[in-house]
């Protein structure tokens, strides 16, 4: 069983991840075209809720932060908890640290849905986009992702099942074989498609949060806030299952049970981060290997901090997004790309030394 982390050590980690987040949030808030304080910030939030701060802002400052900034943010750290949660799930799940949500499908077949709505492949968002019904036409391109995404997913748990039972090396292996085929139906639809067609597909698998509304963050954050509290609780039968799937049988572990519980909840907390942000890279794979080796494996501190810390890295890499090439602004998943690349080759690194020694 993982070294389990002393209660106390557990509380000052997760506060010293707190105030990074909090200094993430300040950041994310105050960067960009127009200027806004921390005190600024905290006066144009008070004042929607009744409240009179001392600080003096401008209208436009509030027009800003609440309309654009705030719920861009918002949907950041949102996205993140569910992303970094995800990916210590699955990293627990298939015993393996270089394990990514992304092998259940969800991403690629979330991409899938896409290019079949921007494709106009699915009648509904032909009749939608064309204006009878603005707020659906909002959100049926969220909503093919995600259907794409789930029904991926649920296609890899199908495929992996044999003898009435789904093994964590069959999800491996059917993962790549849905990874493959759905990759190639995305290469055939920007073959297919015309310039602004390919273009938004090809921004939509580079992510961003930029196109983040009140509307859909009060949609997205329900379902993500219920995976991450519910892969929470499984932290005590992950550590469990470290030892591997007989002993943690003989444990009392209901091993398969877990592995359903795990593979909808990631599928529930992936899909609902695709749908509404794009294919965002690293922060899945990154987020857990970092938290694993400042806290290390047991999981009833690394859930809760790579919660923490993947809000922390999306709003530093989406503040960069802003900024490096102010006015314009790049897709947030090449700057996590830029941010995790060296992170993670750096880690293998120290791996392999750790292995040599």
């Amino acid at each position: 069983m993982p070294r389990l982390v002393p209660p106390s050590r557990r509380r000052a980690a997760l506060l010293g991840l707190v105030g990074l987040l909090a200094l993430a949030l300040t950041l994310e808030l105050a960067v960009g075209s127009v200027a806004i304080a921390p005190g600024q910030a905290l006066a144009i939030v008070g004042a929607e809720l009744g409240l009179t701060l001392p600080w003096q802002y401008e209208p436009t400052q509030a027009a800003v932060l609440l309309t654009i900034r705030l719920p861009r943010a918002l949907t950041a750290v949102l996205i993140g908890a569910g992303l970094s949660a995800a990916g210590v799930a699955m990293q627990g799940l298939f015993r393996n640290p270089l394990a990514d949500p992304g092998l259940l499908g969800v991403t690629s077949g979330a991409a899938v849905g896409v290019a079949a709505a921007l494709l106009g492949l699915l009648p509904g968002f032909l009749l939608i986009s064309a204006g009878s019904a603005p707020v659906l036409a909002q959100l049926l391109l969220p909503l093919a992702a995600f259907v794409g995404g789930v029904g991926a997913t649920a296609l890899v748990v199908r495929l992996a099942r044999s003898h009435g039972r789904t093994t964590v090396a069959g999800m491996l292996l059917a993962g790549i074989a849905v990874n493959a085929l759905a990759g190639a139906a995305v290469g055939f639809a920007g073959y297919v498609a015309d310039e602004a067609q390919l273009r938004n597909l090809s921004l939509w698998l580079l992510g961003s949060v930029g196109s983040t509304t009140w509307t859909s963050l009060a949609i997205a954050a329900p379902p993500t806030f219920a995976a991450v509290l519910l892969l929470r609780r499984c932290a005590a039968q992950l550590n469990v299952l470290a030892l591997g799937e007989a002993e943690a049988l003989h444990l009392g572990v209901p091993v398969v049970g877990l592995q359903r519980r795990i593979v909808v909840l990631v599928a529930l907390a992936v899909g609902t981060a695709v749908a509404f942000t794009g294919a965002i890279g690293f922060v899945g794979l990154v987020v857990p290997h970092l938290c694993r080796i400042a806290f290390g494996p047991d999981h009833r501190l690394l859930l809760p901090a790579a919660a923490l810390l993947g809000p922390s890295l999306l709003l530093f890499a989406d503040a960069s997004a802003r900024t490096i090439a102010a006015p314009a602004e790049l897709p947030i998943g090449i700057v996590t790309a830029l941010l995790g690349a060296p992170v993670f080759l750096g880690l293998l690194a120290r791996q392999r030394a750790a292995e040599a020694t």
